[in-house]
């Protein structure tokens, strides 16, 4: 398994962990606190401190997601093999022939349209 594949799977795990984070979020407050009895300060931490983690994992979700996208990136490019157009190499032969053109013959006398009148 390339290392690669492995920025690609780990780029995925992180993403869907991301959404599901971001979706158990309420933009009014409630949240995920709200759905484990709202009213009680007491459990899972308190209102306060559960929108404070979602907070703080969100952010570092998402800083994840775009340092293992950069990291993916130089894992490309260590491909080993070199990246040089082909174009620009003036050893490299073409494998297509050229193809070749006919000469198309011109009348010797065209008939022209003006002694039609």
């Amino acid at each position: 398994m390339s290392t690669f594949s492995i920025f690609l799977i780990l780029i995925v795990i992180v993403a869907f962990l991301l959404v599901v984070v971001v979706m158990v979020q309420n933009p009014k407050g409630g949240g995920l606190s709200s759905s484990f009895g709202g009213g009680g300060t007491q459990q899972l931490g308190g209102v306060k401190k559960t929108s404070d983690f979602l907070d703080k994992s969100t952010w570092a979700l998402a800083t994840l997601l775009i340092a293992l996208i950069l990291l993916s990136n130089v894992a490309i490019s260590d491909g080993g093999t070199t990246t040089e157009s082909k174009a620009l190499d003036q050893d490299a032969t073409t494998s297509q022939p050229l193809p070749t053109t006919t000469p198309v013959e011109t009348p010797a006398n065209p008939v022209s349209n003006d002694s039609a009148q």
